[in-house]
């Protein structure tokens, strides 16, 4: 079932790099989430011109195609928030609002995991960790339908399901595999401190939903999936479009050179 991540013995890079960004943001989250729990408007704002700092000053040093999956990552995360939270009830930020800080830290998020998935530890050990995040993750799901949580999560179950599909059939398992780790932290971190709150029942399907969902990973992968994939698109798109005005440029110079003569 891990055919699909990388043999222990697969060469890999040491990037000091992808451990700074890992460490920044797991400090950050850890530090916003804790100030907003009693925070106000203001600082919310404060917070997010400081995170899209952070990440504007990450990306520096990243190629064209990770900054584009980044942009990307955070239109289509920002969109599902407003969905989400504000118009469906899912999950409820204490102000019920959604933070200044949310859109770049999705960035941040995003741009975590892929550090992760291609850092030297994450490579080395790809197949170790896993398994370790299934039986994690699997265990977590089981309590959380055993009857024995007063808040039950079929929800989470649900999303365990869906992780798993994106684990072992998605078109970038270690990414997934990392975001499990940033998302897992920041959920605990967020919900323990009461930034955010999970609706008890799920809207659409009338599930019980845990506080936060076991499988919560889930939707981040759907974010980084968006990400992944769009990518390509994006950029071939920009790339028929500076070449279709560049020769429309050259004919348009052409007709004047044959008209001036």
């Amino acid at each position: 079932m891990l055919r699909n991540f990388p043999h222990a013995d697969i060469p890999h890079p040491h990037r000091i790099r992808d451990y700074f960004i890992a460490t920044l943001t797991f400090v950050c989250v850890a530090i916003s989430l804790v100030i907003d729990s009693s925070g106000t408007l203001q600082q919310q704002n404060t917070m997010g011109i400081i995170a899209w700092t952070f990440l504007f000053v990450l990306l520096f040093g990243e190629n064209k195609e990770v900054r584009t999956q980044v942009i990307i990552a955070v239109a289509f995360a920002t969109a599902g928030e407003h969905f989400a939270s504000i118009y469906m009830g899912g999950y409820t930020y204490r102000l019920e609002n959604v933070p200044a800080y949310v859109p770049p830290g999705h960035g941040m998020v995003y741009l975590t995991a892929v550090a992760l998935a291609r850092s030297g530890f994450f490579l080395r050990y790809a197949r170790t960790i896993a398994a370790f995040v299934v039986v994690v993750c699997g265990v977590w799901s089981l309590w959380g339908i055993s009857g024995y949580p007063e808040q039950g999560d079929q929800v989470g179950a649900l999303l365990f399901c869906v992780f798993l599909i994106y684990l072992f059939k998605g078109r970038s398992p270690m990414v997934y595999l990392a975001a499990f780790f940033i998302t897992t932290w920041l959920e605990l971190i967020g919900t323990a401190a009461g930034t955010w709150q999970w609706a008890t029942i799920e809207p659409v399907l009338g599930l019980s939903q845990g506080n936060p969902p076991s499988g919560v990973a889930a939707w981040y992968c759907l974010v980084d999936a968006v990400a992944i994939g769009g990518a390509p698109l994006v950029l071939n798109t920009l790339r028929k479009s500076r070449g279709w005005f560049k020769s429309r440029k050259t004919r348009k110079d052409m007709r004047q050179g044959a008209g001036n003569e």
